[in-house]
């Protein structure tokens, strides 16, 4: 993208939730303006509905690709059929494959790099399911369609506490089958590489937590963590990654000792979820890392129980928009600073000079 405001692809979720209540409520804030450009994927037609019954004060302008996008204004790109009906508060299919048609709209552009970030309102994970989409969530969706092979994690966050999942939508009952050193390696591997690179984290912290209760006690209460977990750490350490535990979920979480670190790594997604929405549901924000997109939501579902009341809190939805620009930020930023490395110094080890040799960039 040429340079100036950072442009936030944005997907309008499910129609029958709060994703258009606390899209326009987020920019009916002028000063969202300054920061970015918005480009909502979806219906015209709808948000004005939406924007109506809820008397929210929102201006948007209607474009037919990001490329026609104006800085200064809210944009909407319409990709959906006009004749959409809307039902709040329900789950329907016709607003699951309004959804998907939005997501697909949106990462068409993207691959176009006609934007530079996306943000997702929240979508029903069972009305989405079609033909072309047939997983568990967005995370999974775009790392098939736009990961380019890269493995994408989850991680939650509200400032500086961060909390990653090893397994993510997967059923309890089959969490411990899913477990391998491998993959908590994986994780781990990305969860750093992301510190470092998306929230500019030099030496980056990570605890890892235990799966079984006081983490298997010493084999008597499960044997994931002698077996699994603790080799997996002993082998990131090995690689130069500074990772500790693995600790008790219960504990750790209850004497705030996720303060003592940059990251915090659960085994599965419940065991993260529920004290990080117990700590910062109304301000926390799902970053999909790993992946070449920049990609962020709210962390809050489609809320359909108070769809159209116009009582939403827009909040999650801001900092999902401020966190998407950070990491743009940060990812420019490491981009730029590894574009021209510093030449190569050394002494030459074949000869008797001690005479510093330093390697010519155009040579390398």
């Amino acid at each position: 993208m040429e340079e100036g405001k950072i442009r936030v692809g944005i997907t309008h979720g499910d129609i029958n939730g709060v994703g258009y209540e606390v899209i326009l409520k987020t920019f009916s804030d002028p000063s969202m303006l300054e920061l970015c450009t918005p480009i909502i994927y979806g219906s015209p037609k709808v948000a004005a509905y939406h924007r109506k019954i809820m008397d929210i004060q929102t201006n948007f302008s209607i474009i037919n690709s990001a490329s026609e996008a104006q800085d200064g204004r809210v944009n909407i790109v319409n990709c959906i059929d006009d004749e959409l009906k809307v039902e709040l508060t329900r789950p329907t299919q016709e607003a699951g494959k309004a959804a998907l048609s939005a997501l697909e709209a949106g990462l068409e552009e993207y691959r176009e790099g006609l934007f530079d970030v996306l943000v997702t309102a929240p979508i029903n994970k069972h009305t989405i399911q079609s033909d072309s989409f047939h997983f568990p969530g967005h995370t999974e969706y775009i790392e098939e369609r736009v990961g380019e092979g890269q493995k994408a994690l989850m991680i939650l966050l509200k400032g500086d506490f961060r909390i990653a999942l090893v397994t993510g939508h997967v059923p309890v009952a089959e969490i411990a089958n899913h477990l391998t050193k491998e993959l908590i390696m994986e994780k781990i591997a990305i969860f750093h590489r992301s510190l470092k690179k998306d929230f500019g984290i030099d030496c980056p912290r990570i605890a890892v937590l235990a799966l079984n209760p006081h983490a298997g006690d010493g084999g008597l209460i499960g044997k994931e963590e002698q077996e699994i977990i603790i080799p997996a750490i002993n082998e990131m350490i090995a690689k130069g990654i500074q990772c500790f535990g693995p600790y008790p979920a219960d504990g750790f979480m209850g004497a705030g000792n996720y303060r003592y670190f940059d990251g915090v790594l659960a085994m599965y997604h419940d065991q993260g979820l529920a004290p990080f929405k117990a700590l910062a549901m109304d301000e926390g924000v799902n970053f999909t890392a790993g992946l070449p997109i920049v990609r962020t939501s709210p962390a809050h579902g489609t809320a359909y129980d108070i769809a159209g009341q116009g009582i939403a809190s827009e909040d999650s939805f801001r900092q999902a928009i401020y966190v998407a620009l950070d990491v743009y930020r940060n990812r420019c930023i490491e981009e730029e600073i590894s574009a021209r490395p510093l030449r190569k110094q050394y002494y030459e080890k074949r000869d008797d000079s001690d005479k510093l040799k330093l390697d010519s960039i155009d040579e390398e």
